[in-house]
């Protein structure tokens, strides 16, 4: 097919004052992962719910493989399939009768449904729970059947929305398996996340989005070239959230504005404070030691690496990808 997967130009759902989403452009090609990534109520959800015709949206447009998800919305279902957050299987049945029973309602044979039940939970490591009653099953084991029994009919674009909340580590890497295989059985996948690191693992473009709006978009090495070739971090002692403006956290934030240019995101620790900023030259370090030595500051510990995707985060929205405020020591706001 050689319509994009989706082409969303100017998203907004508003509910009451709250417009979860405000503006959102997406672009999505065919045969990829795709990474939405964000913070809890940032309108990830909300977004994928238009693009799925669950939601009608108040303003802007989508296409999903060429329809458009309001006027084509029966097409564009057809098309789709999609993994919430929350499991949608039947409590009163087993994991193989759920599945079999998902397999039937998409058009499968009785023993069509019943080979495809066996096959993902065998993926899903449930056969030994197969005949067990859902009540008995664990949060992470309801999951997993709720994702396998999004992937019997594997539509050529699958929306996952943030898959592997409450999997197990050993569950979890399965999970990204089973998405890297679907990729190359011909889907496209838009996957959110909250996981800094499943979104650089698996997503071939990733946007950030933050309070509603496309913060930044790109591969995860163009997201993480944007904010630096090298991160600082710097640890430094603090005399407490009543020392003003004048105080050690606040003079080492502006010593790293006025050297480096760029504002750093500050996370308090004991008795300190830590300060991560972008940095484009090792120079500048030499500089921004002599600095805070004669302004009195007590460095405990620096180190310089290569950005990770959560340093992006930070610098882009200053705060993490789990949190929709990161607190901040007093002092820097004097």
């Amino acid at each position: 097919m050689n319509a994009p997967a989706i082409e969303a130009r100017g998203l907004v759902k508003v509910f009451g004052a709250n417009r979860a989403v405000d503006g959102v452009d997406l672009d999505v090609a065919t045969g990829a992962i795709y990474g939405v990534l964000g913070p809890n109520g940032a309108g990830k959800t909300t977004t994928i719910k238009m693009l799925a015709t669950l939601l009608s949206p108040d303003a802007g447009s989508a296409r999903v493989l060429g329809h458009d998800v309001v006027r084509e919305a029966h097409t564009v279902r057809s098309l789709v399939g999609l993994t919430g957050q929350y499991a949608s299987v039947d409590e009163d049945l087993s994991a193989r009768e759920n599945l079999v029973l998902f397999g039937r309602l998409l058009g499968l044979g009785i023993r069509g449904a019943k080979t495809k039940a066996d096959a993902l939970l065998d993926e899903f490591s449930l056969v030994d729970a197969a005949t067990r009653p859902l009540k008995k099953f664990s949060g992470g084991m309801r999951r997993r059947l709720d994702l396998a029994a999004s992937l019997i009919a594997q539509p050529p674009l699958i929306f996952l929305d943030e898959p592997t909340t409450g999997l197990d580590p050993r569950t979890r890497l399965q999970m990204w398996d089973t998405i890297r295989r679907l990729v190359a059985e011909g889907s496209t996948v838009l996957l959110t996340t909250q996981y800094l690191d499943e979104a650089d693992q698996l997503a071939d473009r990733i946007a950030v989005i933050d309070r509603g709006r496309v913060v930044a978009e790109g591969t995860a090495d163009d997201l993480k070239r944007s904010v630096g070739t090298q991160s600082l971090h710097l640890t430094v002692a603090s005399h407490g959230p009543h020392d003003g403006g004048t105080g050690p956290v606040a003079a080492t934030r502006r010593a790293i504005r006025e050297i480096t240019g760029q504002e750093p995101v500050l996370t308090p620790v004991s008795d300190g404070a830590r300060l991560t900023a972008p940095l484009d030259s090792a120079a500048a370090v030499s500089e921004l030691l002599v600095r805070l030595r004669t302004s009195g500051v007590e460095v405990r510990e620096l180190s310089m690496s290569r950005p990770t995707l959560d340093e992006v985060f930070l610098a882009l929205t200053g705060h993490g990808a789990q949190d929709a405020e990161t607190p901040v020591l007093e002092e820097v706001h004097a």
